[in-house]
């Protein structure tokens, strides 16, 4: 804790990192102000109604800030901007061209946001369609005429790309990942609504389940920041080499391998995907089509944030998302080179193809132990719900991993620039 209040006098001593700080909670601020600009036309206490009878709708309203429990601007929040990365990033690995620019640096990752920026439209275009049909169908949105419908597929379009483009300000002007701080921001606007509801429902007879939950909440944010904290590292020794007319000694490093390489992202991506089945039943419930009714039912049913079948996919995509994010942000192909390019080897291992066999080896170690154990984190509090009868709560622990994840992201970028500002100060 001592440490943790000694970094931030030094984030706010530093003018540039306040700055950054700022400019941040500036774009927080005026996230939240969106986040209760409701569109035209909207029975807004019919919305609250439906969300309040329905968990499902409540998880993601957390996920998009409250925003669409007041079906703001910004109702679909980032949803269409993480669907549009997940499937960019599945063509990269298909298309050979898509590969190549992705390994272009920087120029490379410009294009590819690009690329999604621009598959962002359409995902967004049927989004607001689908939740238009779906509140529809409802009853929360009455006769409208074509120019009221354009008007509201506008605004949730525009609202989306609003809420990218305060992402991407933060990202280069603020502290962190601009995405992943919005999401963070979001859930945290959030968690006193959810805190209030769980407490208004308690008597005494869940007063010992609530002690528990609170209990397993603390022992799930202790164990997330074990996991993102987890490192394996790996030796490697470089030999005395002569370069021009100097020479370097021998010199030790290490190789550090995150038991959690991929950090946050295989929870926003699952969370995603395991709410679309459920998403795509309350579209077509009210089908005239009586077999499209009947599956969109059961599909409604079956993916219940607190059913089995939503937890159990919910637990293997955690767990394929960790493993295909690693996959993208870590090459053993290219540590490989570059421990080679440099003189460097690992102590018993043979440079080349041996070394990149070891790291793989090594990787898929760490990275199954890292995964299992963030899907079993993932769906622990649906376990815990069933079993203190507490159902409000659920829906805040997808929402802890994220949280807690985000913070510890953030405080390692940080403490990057303040070490940055030191060796600054050295170099004068």
């Amino acid at each position: 804790m001592k440490e943790i209040t000694e970094k931030l006098k030094l984030l706010l001593k530093d003018n540039q990192l306040r700055r950054k700080l700022i400019f941040t909670l500036m774009i927080f601020f005026v996230f939240r102000l969106f986040a209760f600009l409701p569109v035209p036309t909207i029975d807004l206490e019919k919305l609250r109604t439906l969300f309040a009878q329905s968990q499902f709708l409540s998880l993601l309203d957390i996920f998009s800030g409250g925003t669409l429990l007041n079906f703001s601007v910004m109702a679909l929040g980032l949803n269409p901007y993480i669907t549009s990365s997940i499937i960019i990033q599945l063509l990269t690995m298909v298309f050979p061209k898509l590969e190549q620019l992705a390994k272009e640096g920087e120029q490379g990752r410009y294009k590819i946001n690009q690329y999604t920026r621009l598959l962002t439209v359409p995902v967004t275009i049927i989004q607001s369609i689908g939740i238009y049909v779906f509140l529809k169908n409802q009853n929360i949105i009455g006769a409208i005429n074509p120019l009221e419908f354009f008007s509201i597929i506008v605004t949730l379009a525009a609202g989306t790309f609003i809420l990218v483009w305060f992402g991407e300000l933060i990202s280069e002007f603020g502290l962190g990942n601009g995405i992943s701080l919005l999401i963070f921001a979001g859930i945290v606007g959030r968690l006193h609504v959810i805190i209030g509801q769980t407490f208004a429902i308690v008597n005494q007879e869940l007063i010992i389940n609530v002690l528990i939950f609170l209990v397993v909440g603390v022992l799930v944010i202790a164990a997330v920041v074990f996991i993102n904290q987890s490192v394996r590292r790996i030796p490697v020794y470089y030999a005395k080499r002569i370069k021009g007319n100097r020479m370097y000694q021998a010199a030790t490093n290490y190789l550090p391998l995150k038991l959690n390489q991929a950090g946050v992202i295989p929870i926003i991506f699952a969370v995603a995907f395991v709410l679309f089945p459920q998403l795509l039943g309350n579209f077509f419930i009210y089908s005239s089509n009586s077999v499209l009714s009947k599956i969109a039912t059961f599909l409604v049913s079956a993916f219940n944030p607190n059913g089995f079948f939503y937890n159990f996919f919910y637990f293997i995509l955690v767990i394929g998302f960790t493993f295909f994010y690693t996959v993208i942000v870590f090459n053993p192909k290219k540590i490989t080179e570059e421990i080679q390019k440099h003189g460097g080897f690992i102590p018993g291992i043979r440079p080349g193809i041996a070394t990149k066999e070891f790291l793989e080896k090594i990787l898929y170690k760490i990275t199954t132990a890292g995964a299992i154990f963030l899907g079993i984190i993932a769906i622990l509090p649906a376990i815990v719900s069933s079993v203190t009868g507490i159902n409000n709560l659920v829906i805040g622990g997808t929402g802890i991993l994220i949280v807690v994840s985000v913070i510890l992201e953030t405080f390692k970028s940080v403490e990057a620039q303040l070490m940055m500002r030191s060796y600054d100060k050295f170099a004068r």
